[in-house]
């Protein structure tokens, strides 16, 4: 969370109205390289859900750490999958 009060970072990462001079609800996941991982633009008439932000947050910290791939709806309680063997987990979890 940070404040902007030049409008320079919600110009920058798109989500400024000029005209109106005010930005869309914006919410970036951005690696410890500087790379957006994720990014959700939301009009200003619709909220951003803080639980989905950290599930993502928490899905790109176990991919990065494990190297598996957290499917949809997945959380910590929740198997990812091992890209070795994606069959066998696709079997299992297909429904």
């Amino acid at each position: 969370m940070l404040s902007d009060l030049t409008k320079n970072i919600s110009r920058d990462y798109g989500v400024l109205l000029e005209q109106k001079g005010i930005a869309l609800r914006g919410t970036f996941i951005i690696d410890p390289d500087g790379i957006v991982k994720n990014a959700v633009i939301q009009d200003l008439n619709i909220g951003r859900n803080i639980d989905e932000s950290l599930r993502v947050l928490q899905a790109l910290q176990h991919s990065a750490k494990s190297g598996e791939v957290c499917p949809a709806n997945w959380g910590k309680d929740k198997q990812a999958i091992n890209p070795a063997k994606a069959g066998e987990w696709f079997e299992k979890n297909a429904k």
